[in-house]
């Protein structure tokens, strides 16, 4: 379950824009925090730190990895499959 802290971020990246689809399972995400940085994301992994350290802050717990990029495309996806 994602904090609601981290679904806000993710609703501000789709309302902002930064959010593109490139391939069938493959998202290109702007940076909120610096423009000039992006990262690449799939329906289950992306390449920024907070999703390559989740485990090492949350010690796994049983949970899934996951970041505001991820949650993201989640979002964008529901919005855009009308």
């Amino acid at each position: 379950m994602s904090s609601d802290a981290t679904i806000k971020k993710a609703q501000k990246l789709v309302d902002s824009g930064c959010v593109s689809k490139i391939e069938k399972d493959l998202f290109q995400i702007r940076s909120s925090s610096n423009p000039g940085k992006s990262y690449f994301v799939t329906s289950d992994s992306c390449e920024c730190l907070g999703f390559k350290n989740y485990y090492k802050f949350h010690h796994g717990n049983g949970k899934t990895a996951n970041c505001s990029h991820l949650e993201a495309i989640r979002i964008f996806i529901k919005e855009n499959s009308s």
